[in-house]
């Protein structure tokens, strides 16, 4: 099975020099947890709802005043919408992240693939990657 059978091809975005709290109200508003973060067309970042706890709320940090590109994981990591599903759990589970940005060959984000929709096609492997990111932090 590919990813782009499982990935979520709704992308929601933000930009750099937007606030933690528009992002934030937006993240709430739409229900996702991760927004990518773009300037123009090219993907920059990645903002979880993680990061906002972490590195926002937890440090005092105040999200009104707080850019995205402060705080944002600038290192995207990817896999293509062509993989398979058991690539793309071994990249989850080497990088313990529970969220994988999808992107076509040409380097455009195509959708996102997270430890829930690794679920749907395979139990053991969403147990991994949710195992190598619970013993990561």
């Amino acid at each position: 099975m590919n990813v782009k059978e499982l990935m979520n091809t709704k992308v929601e975005s933000t930009t750099p020099g937007a606030t933690i709290k528009e992002a934030a109200r937006q993240m709430h508003d739409i229900h996702v947890g991760c927004l990518t973060v773009m300037d123009g067309n090219k993907l920059v970042g990645i903002l979880t709802d993680r990061d906002i706890c972490c590195k926002v709320t937890a440090t005092g940090r105040e999200a009104g005043w707080t850019k995205v590109d402060e705080v944002m994981s600038k290192q995207v990591i990817t896999c293509f919408d062509d993989q398979s599903i058991e690539d793309a759990a071994n990249i989850m589970m080497q990088q313990h992240i529970r969220r994988l940005a999808v992107v076509d060959h040409a380097n455009n984000i195509a959708g996102f693939l997270s430890v829930d929709d690794v679920a749907h096609a395979s139990h053991e492997l969403a147990s991994g990657v949710l195992q190598s990111t619970t013993t990561y932090q």
